[in-house]
């Protein structure tokens, strides 16, 4: 049987990106499906980079152990012990996620980062996710073989997006693209500072219109993109403009996308002039609307497993419902989307 080849766009949004560690999860269950390319950024860059390393070591069941491997890391070195300490499973993910936001443990860490530098504590600062990138194979993350990997960060200086490929993914690509400023220092590169790529490119889409790549992408959507309710308090407002903020160069690229597929339609293109892209979404926001920027920056234990559990159903729907649209046509309707 033909494969159905896909490309992969990992969105980032900090411990939330473990519900993308599940969509992968089953995914790489699916014999049918080749992944030819991942673009991924902060979290998504974690797990794209767990992926490759461990699909190349040992296929799809060596991917799924590293990002096991990888989530569990993440888990185990969460800030400060509160995600043990909050990490009850007898909790649902919302109730922890509105406990944690109360704690004031959580509240005083807040806002001191508010109110201080990363830069602040002079030679005792240490990044807690170094350990985890050093733990990578960079010989199979950089490797010609497997899935191609782009790296969305943000170039401080200039503003601009900086998508790291091939043999300039590193350690210090990935910490760059996960690199919050409030609360981490910049990432020097080769001379230039990045910060976390959610700002310029979360994730970016256009390394993955390249003509040797399938006409489809995958987004795994961690940052809802709607909610109900105006918020009102402090830190409901802080989250949705986190939400928000980590959106909008998604949502731009999906406008052009959808912009060139209307050309095209109408015939103001000449057909193989630009390429048409099928979009495909993967996405909770039911569950994501129940959390909030706590949770993205304390990994939870039992949280980062209803998650994954998230992840793995939302990923059998989605193949349920849309397997057969994979090559042929998009499952998201852009054009509602921005009308």
């Amino acid at each position: 049987m033909t494969k159905l080849r896909i490309n992969l766009a990992l969105q980032g949004g900090g411990a939330h990106g473990a519900f993308t560690w599940g969509v992968l999860d089953r995914l790489l269950r699916d014999e049918d499906l080749e992944i030819a390319a991942i673009s991924g950024t902060s979290a998504g860059a974690l797990n794209a980079a767990a992926l490759k390393s461990g699909m190349l070591a040992g296929g799809s069941e060596g991917a799924r152990a590293s990002l096991d491997a990888l989530w569990t890391e993440v888990a185990r070195s969460s800030s400060a012990g509160m995600g043990q300490w909050f990490g009850q499973e007898l909790f649902s993910p919302a109730m922890l996620s509105r406990a944690l936001e109360l704690s004031p443990v959580y509240a005083f860490a807040d806002a001191f980062n508010r109110v201080t530098s990363p830069y602040a504590s002079g030679p005792f600062y240490n990044h807690p996710l170094q350990s985890i990138v050093d733990g990578l194979d960079y010989g199979e993350v950089c490797a010609p073989e497997g899935p191609d990997l782009f790296i969305g960060a943000t170039n401080v200086r200039s503003g601009k997006v900086k998508v790291f490929q091939g043999a300039e993914i590193g350690p210090d690509a990935l910490l760059a693209s996960t690199c919050l400023p409030t609360l981490f220092r910049a990432v020097e590169i080769a001379g230039e500072a990045y910060w976390d790529g959610g700002y310029t490119g979360n994730p970016p889409l256009f390394p993955l219109f390249e003509s040797d790549y399938p006409e489809d992408i995958l987004i795994i959507n961690i940052n809802p993109l709607g909610r109900d309710e105006v918020p009102h308090t402090a830190q409901e407002i802080q989250n949705r403009i986190n939400e928000i903020s980590f959106n909008t160069s998604l949502l731009r690229e999906l406008r052009a996308i959808s912009f060139v597929q209307r050309l095209i339609s109408e015939g103001k293109i000449e057909q193989g002039a630009m390429k048409w892209v099928n979009v495909h979404m993967i996405a909770d926001d039911a569950l994501m609307n129940e959390l909030s920027v706590a949770t993205k920056t304390v990994a939870i234990p039992s949280v980062l497993d209803a998650l994954k559990g998230a992840g793995q159903a939302a990923a059998d729907s989605f193949l349920d419902a849309h397997r057969s649209d994979v090559g042929r046509r998009s499952s998201v309707d852009l054009q509602a989307m921005f009308s």
